[in-house]
């Protein structure tokens, strides 16, 4: 199996610069990058990145999808951390309680991307690559 590596973001950037710069805007565009590079890279992972905005968008007004679209992302992030033959490290958990501790979850769930990505560090974004499992 091959996917395809994403993009080595800056965790304060992605976290609180640019989200200040348009007005919260970039945190929507992240997640759905975030989703899509998931979904590239291993093609078992099953996500509708648009769906996963709208879930953390509209979601409010319902209140649970948010919380339930944040999780999942972490677990997406933990599957693509096995495969790329990683240990992962991700946890979900701490994704969704760092919602609630200033919405630190960009931060962290960026940082645990960026190590997947150091994994194949040689290589362009978008560049093909193989999986480990």
């Amino acid at each position: 199996m091959t996917g395809r590596v994403g993009k080595i973001r800056n965790i304060w950037l992605v976290w609180l610069v640019w989200p200040l710069l348009t007005l919260g805007i970039y945190h929507f565009v992240w997640y759905f990058k975030v989703n899509r590079e998931a979904r590239d890279f291993d093609e078992r992972i099953e996500v509708r990145p648009g769906m996963a905005v709208v879930a953390i968008t509209l979601g409010w007004i319902l209140i649970v999808p948010p919380f339930i679209s944040v999780f999942n992302t972490g677990e997406r992030i933990a599957r693509m951390q096995r495969a790329a033959g990683m240990q992962p490290t991700c946890n979900p958990w701490i994704g969704l309680i760092l919602m609630f501790v200033f919405n630190l979850y960009p931060l962290y769930y960026q940082h645990e991307l960026n190590q997947i990505w150091d994994r194949y560090a040689h290589q362009e974004e978008g560049e093909t690559v193989p999986l480990a499992a």
